[in-house]
């Protein structure tokens, strides 16, 4: 019955307080608003992406089901599986060429296509007519449809011919639209569609080549996918297939947003806690400017628990409008931005309201606007009255009460609980509030240690007034020093870790691997094409190293015995199919860690040599049998060695090697990596492609600009993210200097009766602000480089190094923008008359 009254009178004088308005708590919305719709716009434009793959995923995928095969054909017993149980099947080779006009050739990716395609969708043309049509054989000459940009590439026009590896084909429109594009992934070349017929006698899809082949199923309404799938996966269980439908049409584009957004909104959380800083600072200046208000009610017999309760329900409701509001913006901005989305998304969206992203929303605000005021509420009970009305801008102990502690703590464990829950990766989650924990505990003591290093400058630096004053500001026992190098700081340590994330990606591909890798990539040679080929290569003094080595690709289906899944998880090696190879003799360059390899000219049970940190982390032994699925064929091998592989210097490496008679025998060609100078590309480019017209040469500095293209877009969505958080800790920043507006009259009324000029004063103000801005940047740099290690080393696993420029940057960001919110709130403190400001601080 106690509680109910109090809460009963502490709400009836939180009414009251309330109808002051927002006087003190703009700041606290505003950050509050700004966490929140970061958070909820993310997981808004999540879900519309969710939505339209889901309702798209037949047309995303070109039909209700596909089974992807490689290298290979599906055998008559296969096909009249597919065609039993499907209402029509579509088969598609799809494979890499090189597209030739004259003496120009580009890369291409290609779709060989039947008749029945595409079963779901449209493929629009320029100019407009039905594909059958486009792709028809004319005076023995087949039709094709091209990406503009690889037209425009070759200087095509409409009826012009080209060739794909020596094959002539007729260029009849360009390739506008193609409905299952999502489904594709990512490619080194723009598309090229021809029809399957078109390539007979091509060579191009022979025995032993490079391509893949999708057959797509289009199903009765009726059908159970699931058990479709068991049923495909356990008849086909022996012939390495990949299955996918309609219920996740583009799972690679679809797993690509989850993890994107994921990481997205750990960085709206991270703006969470910057504003959350901001939420603290405003609840404490708050109730220090209600400290004779408290003292009153404390004399006149009010319990603490009633005004705890008064003020708690107060910031409570404000702390639901900042909500509120965030939850607005953050349903209403992606609906408003709907048609600039869609036209950049390269997938389907359905924008709408959506609770679930902002229901994850609203948890996330209440439970950072609990925390980060419940510290603060906590002098309301602590501090007595007496002491309040002895002194007004006492500090109050340094921590709060036990329960208090406690209460925050499993705060923080179930706000961790619940990102862990709404992201789905539990290291990611943990690594991210790790660093947003270390960024805050780092900033707190250089915020402390600034205060004391500046109170031993105020007292050398005498021959400099504006200086001094500022120094002595800093240290005084009402500095911003805290709140301003928390919340710019932790903005910066963002802003920072993603500047180092993104420089050092963009240097593991723009500046480390053009130093070893090589400058071309050939597939699809020929065996009686080797000689040919290395005479013209070796052969020229700018090419300083040929690797070649034949190719083959393999599914990892057993491990002694048992189902690969099973024994090794979901290990990568173990998604899908990978190149594989064999040497009778330890290849050039190798280095073999474990095991014995076989002798030369070994004829027996085949053996295989492994990757050894693949092998290591797939938990693999020397004696184990791995059998592999090649063209349809399960060859059953024993792990007799393990061998150094590094796959990051662009360099050939496979995972897998077999002893020679164990796969020479099998349809196949060879590949080969050139490094050479660049001057001798063009040259190398032309004489191979007219020598070799079926051979395909990846030019690798075009690959690495498609990946850095990808960087690109990455690198700006967590820019974004990261400067959302930015500007939440340049709102707090105006909340710290109006909330020391009133001291800054004061000093400049006190200043200006002592004979300083406004200049004076104003250096002074914007010494104080530079200083603390440049403090903030400086550690800012630390936490960032910290964060920045940690995601390369162990996410990214790859080296790190400080890139300089991005870190020096931050530092300048930081002291401009507390500059610029310190002299936005010197005016008033410069134009206010020293005599009035005397007169009412009395």
């Amino acid at each position: 019955m106690s509680l109910r009254r109090d809460a009963a009178i502490a709400a009836r004088l939180a009414a009251r307080e309330l109808r002051g308005g927002l006087s003190g708590f703009r700041i606290l919305v505003a950050c509050l608003a700004l966490g929140v719709a970061a958070i909820a716009g993310v997981g808004s434009v999540r879900s519309a992406i969710d939505a339209g793959l889901a309702a798209e995923g037949a047309a995303l995928l070109g039909g209700d089901a596909e089974i992807e095969l490689t290298y290979r054909f599906a055998t008559e017993d296969e096909r009249a599986w597919m065609e039993d149980r499907a209402e029509a099947v579509s088969e598609i080779a799809d494979f890499r060429s090189m597209a030739v006009v004259g003496e120009d050739r580009a890369l291409t990716q290609v779709k060989a296509v039947d008749d029945a395609y595409p079963l779901v969708g449209d493929v629009v043309l320029d100019p407009a007519q039905p594909l059958a049509t486009a792709l028809a054989s004319r005076d023995g000459v087949a039709g094709a449809v091209m990406d503009p940009v690889l037209i425009a590439r070759l200087g095509l026009d409409i009826g012009d011919r080209f060739e794909l590896g020596g094959h002539p084909l007729r260029l009849t429109a360009a390739l506008k639209r193609e409905p299952d594009s999502a489904a594709a992934g990512f490619s080194l070349g723009p598309r090229t569609l021809v029809a399957r017929a078109g390539l007979d006698g091509s060579g191009l899809l022979a025995a032993g080549t490079l391509f893949d082949t999708n057959y797509r199923l289009l199903l009765p309404p009726a059908a159970d996918l699931p058990a479709l799938e068991a049923a495909a996966r356990d008849r086909f269980a022996e012939s390495g297939i990949r299955w996918r439908d309609s219920r996740n049409g583009a799972p690679g584009i679809a797993s690509f947003v989850e993890r994107l957004s994921a990481f997205l909104i750990l960085v709206g959380l991270s703006g969470l806690a910057v504003g959350g800083v901001g939420v603290s600072a405003a609840v404490r200046a708050y109730l220090a400017a209600k400290t004779s208000v408290i003292a009153t009610l404390r004399t006149l017999g009010a319990e603490r628990r009633v005004i705890f309760l008064t003020y708690f329900l107060q910031i409570g409701a404000l702390a639901l409008l900042g909500i509120a509001i965030g939850l607005l913006l953050g349903a209403a901005v992606p609906l408003l931005l709907a048609p600039v989305i869609t036209a950049q998304l390269p997938i389907p969206a359905v924008f709408g309201l959506y609770p679930a992203p902002l229901a994850e929303a609203a948890i996330y605000g209440a439970l950072t606007a609990l925390i980060f005021t419940l510290w603060p509420l906590s002098r309301t009970d602590e501090i007595r009255a007496a002491t309040l009305f002895r002194d007004a801008g006492a500090a109050g102990p340094l921590l709060p009460a036990r329960r208090y502690l406690v209460v925050t703590a499993a705060l923080l464990a179930l706000l961790l609980a619940v990102a862990v829950g709404f992201s789905g990766s539990a290291a990611l989650t943990l690594w991210t509030a790790g660093g947003i924990g270390f960024a805050l505990i780092l900033l707190a003591a250089a915020g402390v240690g600034i205060r004391r290093l500046t109170g031993r400058l105020a007292r050398r630096a005498r021959g400099m007034p504006p200086l001094r004053w500022a120094v002595a500001a800093i240290a005084g026992p009402r500095s911003e020093a805290l709140p301003v190098v928390l919340s710019l700081g932790l903005g910066l340590s963002v802003l920072a870790a993603v500047g180092q994330i993104d420089g050092n990606l963009r240097a593991a591909i723009t500046r480390d691997l053009p130093d070893r890798a090589p400058a071309f990539f050939v597939v699809d040679i020929q065996k009686d094409q080797m000689p040919a080929f290395l005479d013209r290569v070796e052969g020229d003094p700018a090419v300083d190293r040929v690797d070649r080595a034949p190719m083959l690709r393999g599914v990892i289906t057993q491990i002694n015995g048992q189902p690969a899944r099973e024994v090794a998880g979901d290990h990568w090696v173990l998604r899908g199919d990978r190149g594989a190879s064999y040497a009778d003799a330890v290849p050039e360059n190798t280095t073999v860690t474990a095991g014995e390899w076989w002798p030369e000219g070994y004829t027996g049970a085949p053996q295989i040599s492994f990757a050894a940190e693949e092998g290591a982390e797939m938990g693999l032994s020397l004696g184990d049998e791995i059998t592999m699925n090649i063209l349809g064929r399960d060859i059953t091998a024993t792990l007799t060695s393990f061998r150094e592989v590094d796959f990051s210097g662009a360099g050939m490496g496979f995972v897998t090697v077999m002893n020679a008679a164990a796969l020479e025998g099998a349809p196949h060609t060879f590949i080969a990596s050139i490094y050479a100078d660049p001057e001798a590309e063009a040259d190398l480019l032309r004489d191979l492609g007219r020598a070799f017209p079926n051979i395909t040469l990846i030019r690798v500095g075009d690959a690495i600009g498609r990946v850095s293209e990808l960087l690109t877009g990455i690198a700006a969505a967590t820019s974004y993210g990261a400067a959302a958080t930015l500007l939440t800790g340049f709102l707090v920043l105006i909340g710290a200097a109006l909330s020391g507006e009133r001291d800054r009259m004061y000093e400049a009324a006190v200043l200006k009766t002592l004979g300083a000029t406004r200049g004076r004063i104003l250096s002074s103000l914007a010494l104080r602000a530079a200083l603390l801005g440049a403090a903030a940047g400086v550690v800012a740099i630390g936490a960032g480089i910290a964060g920045g290690w940690a995601v390369m080393h162990f996410v990214m696993e790859t080296k790190f190094e400080v890139i300089w420029p991005n870190a020096l940057a931050v530092v300048l960001g930081g002291l401009a923008a507390n500059l610029a919110a310190g002299l936005l709130f010197a005016w008033r403190p410069l134009a206010a008359r020293p005599a009035r400001v005397l007169r009412s601080a009395d």
